[in-house]
């Protein structure tokens, strides 16, 4: 599923091509994708001007003349395709502009398409609820500390809580509290203030690391331009169950199940 660095990678990649254009054309092939795309979609959206592009926890967002922002969710499998050589079956939302072309693709169509206001975004329900952005200013030891105070629920899924902390996926919480050297089962409640103050720079410095590598091509996902994210090459417990640890002497990287979902893990050097 892509996650933050994923869809800031994408976002990026439209950015390039499709920030300050006019949208000639929009094209639907299908009537929805995991929901019914805006009636008003079309009738929106084309000949609008992009006036800029961004991301919010996972959504991305692409913001018009017309005070209307579209926002798009990948979903478990979507990506953009930018001037494709083919069409796809799978291609569920196409736009164009004088120079280029732009095809959301999901085969699996867990992904979706909204248009908002853009002045009342920020009262969206969906992002109305969410946290503050890990890579922004409000992402501190005292606000993490509050949000887990008391709690018995593990640490791992408290940081995949939406509402604690917006963005942030499986991969990435188990890889930063693997550099901070927390193990994902502890009580958030038990989580000491000097662990968070680890923790807080290892989450920015592994999804800097992963934007800066193009994110992680697992299954679906690739860059709009067609790259391959590289990311996958530098996990350190990700999928490595049973692998040696890199960094504790005669760890190995063990596999757990919480709250439905694998969580990798060193024993031996997270405590």
């Amino acid at each position: 599923m892509p996650e933050l660095p994923e869809v800031e990678t994408t976002v990026r990649g439209l950015a390039k091509f499709l920030d300050g254009e006019r949208i000639e054309r929009v094209t639907l092939n299908r009537p929805d994708m995991r929901k019914p795309f805006p009636t008003d979609l079309v009738q929106m959206v084309t000949g609008a001007t992009v006036t800029g592009l961004g991301r919010r926890a996972k959504y991305g967002l692409i913001h018009t003349d017309r005070n209307t922002t579209l926002i798009f969710h990948l979903g478990m499998s979507g990506r953009w395709r930018i001037d494709p050589e083919q069409p796809d079956k799978h291609d569920h939302l196409v736009i164009g502009t004088a120079d280029h072309q732009f095809a959301l693709c999901d085969p699996r169509r867990f992904g979706w398409v909204d248009l908002v206001a853009t002045n009342a975004l920020d009262e969206w329900p969906s992002i109305a609820s969410l946290g503050p952005e890990p890579l922004g200013p409000d992402l501190t030891v005292a606000h993490l500390k509050q949000a887990i105070k008391g709690r018995s629920q593990s640490i791992k899924l408290l940081l995949l809580d939406q509402r604690i902390v917006a963005g942030l996926g499986n991969i990435y919480v188990c890889e930063a509290l693997y550099r901070a050297g927390i193990r994902p089962t502890k009580a958030g409640g038990k989580v000491s203030a000097p662990m968070l103050a680890r923790l807080i720079p290892q989450i920015v410095a592994v999804l800097q690391q992963s934007i800066k590598d193009g994110g992680s091509s697992l299954r679906d996902y690739a860059q709009p331009d067609g790259e391959l994210g590289y990311f996958a090459t530098r996990f350190a417990v990700y999928g490595r169950e049973g692998e040696p640890c890199d960094r504790s002497d005669g760890g190995t990287i063990r596999r757990i199940e919480q709250g439905g979902r694998s969580t990798w893990y060193c024993p031996k050097c997270q405590k």
